[in-house]
């Protein structure tokens, strides 16, 4: 008698974990068992998942002169300080010759992504490549505020009075970005290759909070608590008491390697708004470019570096106290604070490279899910109708009274009409919803969600606490950016959490939380591979 392991289920060669059988069998039978092993073997391995890469690079940097978005007043760049680029990443999970999923991942430098873009990509890739799931595709902006102003087919979108004539029109920077980032996909998706990946997790001190809470009550729309908060107030005032939130350091990374074993890409996950530079009236990746740069120079310039916001709708680059301190750090380094946030950056980087660098994988699972979720939608309240209301008429008497005034108040006058345009329309949907686009991945033992939301750290904090995955990468402004704030930051008031500034308030925000919680274990409720 004769006692062999017999592996079976579709389950054990997917996964790769192997539920052992034992059996007792004649030897008269042991040529006609080993002949059937054999097969599964091959058809295991025939079946094992292979990793597929491809990346590319655009160059999305406009002509000027262009406005740029993500200020209060119109702002027209004359000069280019530095490049603008999406960079592009395909993954494909293959099993033998058939492909059993993909992705393809677009971080662009620009201050959020309207839905026009993502339509108009997706429509040029579809002409190319009409086999592709588009719905695979999905881009990110770093929030950089010194990148064009887009055209927006949302109602609740800021309005600048841009010149018709010697100035780049946002229609017209859609079609040169849906292009160059459509072309750039098609070349990533032509040229993907078989390769493996490695993920870790560093720190660096990129993001601050920045909402200051003050002991002294304050006007509308900031009178809710007793309490009042205010992004990048003073933190020297006798009234001081704290900073609301947390402040997240964490860098999440992937690396991508050729068949060779060459770095031919990395993600890099830093929860923080690239607003480093975002009062300046020039065209700046932020602090982006520097670190794109520096880990060019370092692992070689056709390194496709991936950038990726995490929640971060309540953090800065810029910190809100010791300033003086980390300003002479910096004099003494010989560096301005771009680099400076380069610098920490990378250095994380190179440290996570250099302790996962032989972690690498080839086979492993790699499933990308999509879902359209519904919020509940922050209501408008009768006082903050109110409100609105005198602020939209202030400035329009402003406007009226001098037309070249739309140039600073245009912007703001559009920011409280749009409340007065969702009040009414609540009196005949009092339940509304906003459907946004979700994508879940699963790459080995990581999980990557997104949301188009400027997302409160709380709420990514949420997320990762729960998720069952490793490591959870949580990718914000993946779509049309609005604030989603917290319930005590909707209590203290101020910019960013106030209704003007929301589209979803903290309940939408917790159905987005749970919901994306739900999808990410649910990818990873078998035995890691």
């Amino acid at each position: 008698m004769l006692k062999i392991k017999f592996i079976s289920g579709k389950r054990a060669i997917e996964t790769g974990h192997m539920r052992s059988i034992e059996v007792i069998i004649n030897r008269s039978v042991q040529i006609v068992l080993s002949f059937i092993i054999m097969t599964l073997s091959i058809v295991a391995n025939a079946q094992t998942k292979e990793l597929y890469i491809g990346t590319a690079t655009a160059d999305i940097t406009p002509r000027v002169p262009v406005a740029l978005m993500g200020q209060f007043h119109m702002r027209i760049a004359e000069t280019i300080e530095t490049p603008l680029s999406a960079n592009v990443m395909v993954l494909e999970s293959r099993e033998g010759n058939r492909s059993s999923d993909a992705a393809i991942m677009v971080s662009c430098d620009l201050e959020g992504i309207p839905s026009v873009l993502i339509n108009l990509v997706r429509a040029e890739v579809h002409k190319r490549l009409p086999e592709m799931d588009l719905s695979k595709i999905f881009l990110n902006a770093t929030h950089t505020h010194t990148a064009p102003v887009m055209e927006n087919g949302l109602n609740y979108s800021f309005r600048y009075n841009i010149p018709k004539k010697g100035v780049l029109q946002p229609e017209e920077f859609d079609v040169f970005f849906a292009q160059q980032v459509s072309d750039a996909i098609v070349k990533a998706w032509k040229n993907r290759q078989p390769g493996s990946v490695s993920w870790g997790l560093g720190h660096a001190a990129i993001a601050y909070n920045r909402r200051a809470i003050y002991s002294k009550e304050e006007p509308l729309p900031n009178k809710y608590s007793g309490r009042t908060a205010q992004m990048y107030g003073n933190t020297d005032a006798p009234e001081f008491l704290n900073l609301e939130g947390p402040e997240d350091h964490d860098v999440n990374a992937l690396f991508f390697w050729d068949k060779g074993g060459k770095l031919i890409a990395m993600n890099i996950n830093i929860p923080c708004p690239a607003q480093e530079v975002e009062q300046r009236s020039a065209v700046n990746a932020d602090y982006w470019y520097p670190v794109r740069e520096k880990l060019k120079k370092r692992f070689g310039p056709d390194l496709v570096v991936i950038g990726w916001l995490g929640a971060a709708g309540d953090q800065s680059p810029r910190p809100m106290y010791r300033k003086a301190a980390e300003e002479r750090m910096i004099k003494l380094r010989n560096l301005n604070r771009l680099d400076e946030i380069a610098r920490r950056i990378v250095m994380s980087v190179e440290e996570i490279y250099e302790t996962v660098r032989n972690d690498r994988y080839a086979n492993i699972p790699l499933i990308h899910m999509v879902e359209i979720i519904k919020l509940p939608m922050r209501l408008v309240t009768e006082e903050e109708y109110a409100h609105s209301k005198a602020e939209r008429d202030k400035y329009l008497a402003q406007i009226a009274a001098d037309s070249t005034a739309a140039n600073e108040v245009l912007a703001p006058m559009t920011w409280n009409r749009d409340v007065l345009f969702r009040y009414e329309k609540q009196k005949t949907d009092p339940n509304p919803k906003l459907e946004t686009e979700v994508h879940i991945l699963r790459i080995g033992d990581v999980a990557i969600c997104t949301n188009q939301f400027e997302l409160y750290s709380d709420f990514g904090i949420r997320i990762q606490a729960r998720s069952k995955a490793l490591q959870t990468f949580v990718v914000q402004f993946v779509g049309d950016g609005s604030y989603l704030p917290t319930e005590k930051a909707v209590k203290g008031g101020g910019y960013s959490a106030i209704i003007q500034s929301n589209l979803v308030g903290p309940e939408g925000g917790q159905v987005l939380v749970d919901r994306t919680v739900e999808m990410v274990n649910n990818l990873f409720t078998v035995t890691k591979y």
